[in-house]
């Protein structure tokens, strides 16, 4: 793919705006009601739940439903979310928990949306786009134990919005708010008392934390349990700067960069400014692709060749106050969450650096939470795209989900505070 030379600060700009829903008028939202997690509209889904290595299907009644959340300024904004009844009984202690599930990374195009992915496994756009909804393997394993699930889209995945991937406070909302809708939804057998646990890997671990450390201050009447918090990216810009050449996490950098600039329009005359035509079409390219894709970023993985100056992003963003501001605010680790959290991470994770886990797992726990932190030593180190990264989400999902129902139980939460990984 060649570089277009025809990039202006305007296109950028441009590109920072609300792009419009595709294909489905169920995404277009109405003027919305203020209330957090009310829901906007339902209907029955399909879901697809077979797929390789799976030795049956759980069957399981699907909901679509577009649902109120709050945007990372704390205005009103809609995000879709799936709920998944399984038919098989819950045998855990108690009624039926609702997990409120954050899937992993995505992408950023509206066909990338899980609600969407769910219905077909395999998602492709011409000429090159493809992605799969492969958060389908820890689904079907909570489902069949008999927990209800409700997945989240996040904000502007398939709805009108840009997807700011990797944003803490909008990723958090979206969890939540999916939770609220879930229990409003009748003949679920759920109720405002219902159990909840929150739970993700990757893109979803950081929901998760984030969705922990605001459920106190932001839904305190949400029962949470607990949070499984796996592989999560803490700190947007440490996570640039540690992946900085790797081209096959490059794309991530553009979806964080659409981001800030779609939800802190101050920092887009910078980015116009700082980024050069080669950044700008990476950006652009990146904005309607999916988590798999043979993208322009991936040709020019060094961020260095994205600027003006030559410099990589993590130093132009430490020299912008705006952008620096911007992502700060994307930092984990800041409050206090409520619940016991267990967070997995391998210590040579090639993805999401282990360092800033560590880091906030510890900071948790000098806050009194009990925090257990798990580095999946046993995890090799894989590079490319099936790499250590995604080859730890595995060990964890027998592991996690025990630790939640160990939680709905009511059993004191294991800690290692005291002596860290």
């Amino acid at each position: 793919m060649m570089v277009g030379g025809g990039a202006t600060n305007s296109a950028l700009l441009a590109r920072a705006e609300p792009v419009a829903a595709a294909g489905d008028d169920f995404y277009l939202p109405p003027p919305l009601p203020p209330t957090p997690g009310a829901i906007v509209r339902a209907e029955p889904a399909q879901v697809a739940f077979s797929a390789p290595g799976m030795p049956g299907v759980v069957p399981a009644a699907a909901t679509r439903m577009m649902y109120v959340s709050s945007d990372t300024h704390d205005a009103p904004t809609a995000v879709v979310g799936t709920l998944l009844q399984p038919s098989v009984p819950w045998t855990g202690p108690g009624e039926r928990p609702l997990i409120a599930y954050a899937g992993g990374t995505k992408g950023q195009g509206d066909q990338c949306a899980p609600s969407k992915l769910m219905t077909q496994v395999v998602g492709y756009q011409p000429p090159a786009d493809i992605t799969f909804e492969y958060d389908l393997l820890a689904l079907y394993s909570l489902l069949a134990r008999g927990m209800t699930v409700v997945v989240t889209d996040y904000h502007g995945l398939g709805t009108p919005d840009v997807h700011d991937y990797l944003n803490r406070k909008s990723q958090a909302y979206a969890l939540l708010d999916a939770a609220r809708a879930a229990l409003q939804l009748p003949g679920t057998g759920l109720n405002p008392g219902t159990p909840v646990a929150l739970y993700g890997y990757s893109q979803g671990g950081m929901a998760s934390a984030g969705a922990a450390e605001l459920q106190p201050s932001y839904a305190p009447e949400l029962n949470v349990r607990g949070a499984y918090v796996g592989g999560p990216v803490v700190d947007d810009e440490y996570f640039i700067g540690y992946n900085d050449g790797r081209p096959s996490i490059a794309p991530a950098f553009a979806w964080i960069l659409n981001g800030i600039a779609a939800d802190y329009p101050e920092t887009r005359p910078i980015l116009d400014a700082e980024l050069n035509d080669t950044g700008k079409a990476i950006l652009s390219d990146a904005l309607g692709k999916c988590a798999v894709p043979v993208s322009l970023a991936q040709l020019h993985p060094r961020t260095s060749e994205w600027t003006t100056s030559g410099e990589p992003l993590t130093a132009v963003i430490d020299r912008n106050p705006e952008l620096k501001s911007a992502f700060d605010e994307q930092r984990i680790g800041t409050l206090t969450p409520s619940v016991p959290v267990l967070t997995a991470s391998a210590m040579n994770d090639e993805g999401a650096p282990y360092v800033p886990v560590r880091e906030m797992a510890a900071g948790w726990c000098g806050s009194g939470v009990p925090v257990e932190l798990d580095p999946n030593a046993q995890i090799p180190t894989v590079s490319g795209l099936v790499g250590t990264h995604v080859l730890a989400f595995f060990p964890s999902l027998a592991d996690s989900q025990q630790w939640l129902t160990d939680r709905l139980a009511g059993w004191p939460a294991p800690n290692n505070c005291g002596a860290l990984p």
